[in-house]
């Protein structure tokens, strides 16, 4: 069990780090994750 949760936690470490490789655009995908909250909440 334990290792099941190491490999579900470094596949998404991997894939969170490969979606946003630089900066911008980690800062893309806040402004986008803000843009979705935004409309969702009107």
């Amino acid at each position: 069990m334990r290792q099941l949760a190491i490999l579900l936690a470094a596949l998404c470490l991997g894939a969170s780090v490969t979606a946003c490789n630089t900066v911008r655009g980690i800062g893309q995908d806040i402004e986008r994750g803000g843009e979705i909250i935004q409309r969702t909440a009107k």
